[in-house]
C-alpha cells in the first residue's frame, strides 16, 4: 500500500502544486478586488467565500455572482481564473490517466490485491517459483489431490496462461521475480499456512537465490529446489534444503535400476506414475555390449557414468569437447546426426544409443539415421520440449528422459505421499524376485491402470474410530481395517506397502499385524478401496462391524426395541 500511495504522490506532485497555486491565486485576486453591494457600496470578498466561488468555478459547474454582483474589475479576474484553472485542472485529470495506464502502477496495484489474497488464505499450501513445463505439470498434480498452490513467475505470458487452465482448485498467481524477498513475502512465505517453497525455475542461480532466502526467512518450512550442477546443489545444501532435485542423475539412477533389476523399476514406474495413467511393460536395457553416447553435456555425462559403472563399452559422439569437457577415449568429434560420424562410433556393433542432446530435432535424426544402420538399438531418447511430444512418441524410443516430467513428478511424490518416496528408497535394497512378486499382486488387483497410493496416520484427523478404540483399549489389527465396510467378508483391493512406527519401517507388513497410535501407513490399491477403507476409518459403527460383525445401535429407542426382542 505505501508504495502505491508514493507512487500516487511522486506522479501528481506537479499537477498538484499547480493546483494550489492556481486556485491561491484566483482566491487572492477575489479577495483583493473591491466590490459593491446593494446600496452601492464597497465591499471585500472574505477568504472563505472567495474558496467557495473559486472551487465551483474552477470545476465548470457553473455559478451565480456572490453575495452581490460583480463589478466589471472582478468579472475580468474571474474570466481569467477560468482559463487557467481549467487548464491546469485538464492537465492534473490527464496526469492521473496516465497514471492509471502506467505499467509500474498497474503492477504495484495488482501485487496489493495479490497480497491481499494470499493473507486470507486459510488452507495450508505451497508456493510454487516458476510456472514453465515443470512448474505446469507439478502444480495441475497439486491440485488433483486438492493441495492449494501459489505460483510465482518472472514472465506476464505464463502467469496469464495459468489463468486459462482448467484447473481443479483456483492457483494465485503473480508475475514478479522469486529472487526478491519482498515478492516471495507477498506471495505467502511468512504465511503460517505456507507448507513448503518449490524452487523449479530453468535458472540454477535463481533456485539457489530462492533457497537461501527461504531459509533465512523461514527457517522451519520445507524447501524443494532443482538444479543440475553439482556445484550448486552442495551450495543448496550447506542451507539446509530438504531435497534438491537433478533431473539427469535421477534418470541415471532410474537407468541402473533397470539394468540392474527391471521388476524394481517397473514397480517405482508404477507406483509414482500420475492416476489412471496405464499399465507400463517392464524394460530390458542390454547388459553387455557397445552403448553409442551422443551428447556429452549433463545428461549424457551422467548416463555415461552410469554404462561405464556398470561395465560397458561406451563410444561418445561429441560436437563440442572444448565446451562440455573433453570425454574419455574413444570419442568421436561430431553431432550423430550424419552417417559418417555413426560409423566411426561402431554403431554396427552397438546395443544401445542415447540421444542425449538439448536440441530435439538433433535427438530425432540420430535415432532415425542409427537405426537405418542397426535396427536392434536399445534406443534412449532425451526430450527437452514438451510441445515436440507426439514426435517423441512416433519415434518408438525404449526410454525417454525428459528434465519438467522427471522434476514434477518426483515433487509431486515428495509432497503427496511422503511415505511412498521413502518406500521407493526401501526398495531399492531388495531382490529382483521380491519385487516381481510384488509386481504380480498390485497387476492381479488393478488391472490395466496404475495403482492409487495413499497413505495414513493413526490419529485423530485421518483415523478417528481407529484411534478412539485403541484408547478405550481394544485391539485393531491391519486385517480388521482392510475389510470391506459394506460386506465384511471381502477384503478390500489393496496392499499394505510400509507401515512406520517410531523409527521402525517396516516392509510389506502383515495383515495380523496390530495397529498402534502414531503409526503411519502406505498403501495401494484401486481407488475404490481408499475410499471405503476412509468410512471404516473414521466411523465407528463402521468399524465395530468390520471387527464384531455387528454395529452398537444408535439412540435410546433403538437399545430398548433390543432389550424387548431379547426379553
Amino acid at each position: 500500500m505505501n508504495s502505491i500511495f508514493f507512487l500516487v504522490m511522486r506522479r501528481m506532485r506537479a499537477p498538484l502544486l499547480a493546483l494550489i497555486f492556481t486556485y491561491s491565486v484566483a482566491v487572492l485576486g477575489l479577495v483583493l478586488i473591491p466590490g459593491q453591494d446593494a446600496e452601492g457600496n464597497l465591499w471585500h470578498m472574505d477568504f472563505f467565500h472567495a474558496f467557495y466561488f473559486v472551487s465551483f468555478m474552477a470545476s465548470t459547474i457553473g455559478f451565480g455572482e456572490i453575495p452581490y454582483e460583480f463589478t466589471d474589475a472582478q468579472r475580468l479576474w474571474v474570466t481569467f481564473a477560468i482559463f487557467f484553472t481549467v487548464i491546469v485542472w485538464l492537465y492534473s485529470i490527464g496526469t492521473l490517466l496516465t497514471l492509471f495506464q502506467d505499467a509500474t502502477f498497474h503492477q504495484a496495484l495488482i501485487e496489493r490485491r495479490f497480497a491481499r489474497r494470499i493473507r486470507q488464505m486459510r488452507e495450508s499450501f505451497y508456493l510454487v517459483c516458476g510456472y514453465g513445463e515443470t512448474g505446469s505439470a507439478l502444480i495441475k498434480a497439486l491440485t488433483e489431490r486438492n493441495q492449494q498452490a501459489v505460483a510465482i513467475d518472472i514472465r506476464q505470458e505464463r502467469v496469464n496462461l495459468l489463468a486459462l487452465e482448467n484447473l481443479r482448485q483456483y492457483v494465485p498467481a503473480l508475475c514478479g521475480d522469486a529472487r526478491l524477498p519482498l515478492h516471495l513475502t507477498e506471495a505467502g512465505l511468512d504465511h503460517p499456512l505456507c507448507s513448503g517453497v518449490v524452487a523449479i525455475t530453468n535458472s540454477n542461480e535463481a533456485n539457489l537465490k530462492i533457497a537461501i532466502t527461504a531459509k533465512l526467512l523461514h527457517p522451519d518450512i520445507t524447501v524443494i529446489c532443482r538444479a543440475d550442477s553439482h556445484d550448486i546443489e552442495a551450495n543448496m545444501a550447506s542451507f539446509g534444503t530438504d531435497s534438491i532435485i537433478d533431473p539427469f542423475d535421477t534418470f541415471a539412477v532410474h537407468f541402473a535400476t533397470a539394468l540392474q533389476s527391471p521388476a524394481l523399476n517397473l514397480l517405482q514406474e508404477w507406483l509414482t506414475s500420475v492416476a489412471d495413467a496405464p499399465l507400463g511393460e517392464p524394460i530390458y536395457p542390454p547388459r553387455h555390449g557397445l552403448w553409442v553416447v551422443c551428447g556429452y553435456g549433463r545428461f549424457g555425462r551422467a548416463v555415461f557414468d552410469q554404462l561405464r559403472k556398470e561395465g560397458m563399452e561406451v563410444v561418445v559422439i561429441e560436437a563440442t569437447p572444448k565446451k562440455t569437457g573433453e570425454p574419455p577415449k574413444p570419442f568421436v568429434i561430431g553431432r550423430g546426426t550424419e552417417e559418417e560420424t555413426l560409423r566411426a562410433a561402431e554403431i554396427e556393433r552397438a546395443v544401445g544409443i542415447v540421444a542425449g542432446t538439448d536440441n530435439d530435432a538433433n535427438n530425432l535424426s540420430i535415432i532415425m539415421t542409427a537405426r537405418a544402420l542397426n535396427s536392434d538399438l536399445f534406443v534412449i531418447l532425451r526430450q527437452n520440449r514438451k510441445d515436440n511430444e507426439a514426435l517423441i512418441k512416433a519415434v518408438k524410443a525404449d526410454m525417454v528422459m525428459h528434465s519438467s516430467a522427471i522434476i514434477a513428478n518426483r515433487i509431486r511424490v515428495l509432497l503427496g505421499t511422503p511415505l511412498l518416496y521413502e518406500f521407493v528408497q526401501l526398495v531399492l535394497y531388495e531382490e529382483d524376485s521380491w519385487a516381481c512378486e510384488l509386481v504380480s499382486r498390485i497387476s492381479a488387483l488393478v488391472q490395466h491402470r496404475v495403482p492409487d497410493v495413499w497413505e495414513l496416520a493413526i490419529n485423530q484427523e485421518q483415523a478417528y474410530a481407529v484411534e478412539l478404540a485403541l484408547r478405550e483399549h481394544q485391539r485393531v489389527n491391519l486385517a480388521e481395517i482392510m475389510r470391506d465396510p459394506g460386506k465384511r467378508e471381502q477384503r478390500l483391493r489393496c496392499i499394505p506397502l510400509l507401515l512406520i512406527r517410531n523409527d521402525q519401517r517396516i516392509m510389506l507388513p502383515a495383515e495380523s499385524q496390530r495397529l498402534e497410535p502414531g503409526d503411519r501407513l502406505l498403501f495401494c490399491g484401486s481407488g475404490g478401496a481408499h475410499d471405503r477403507m476412509e468410512w471404516t476409518l473414521q466411523n465407528e459403527h463402521a468399524l465395530s462391524y468390520v471387527r464384531v460383525g455387528e454395529a452398537p445401535l444408535q439412540g435410546w429407542l433403538w437399545r430398548w426395541i433390543r432389550n424387548r426382542r431379547e426379553v
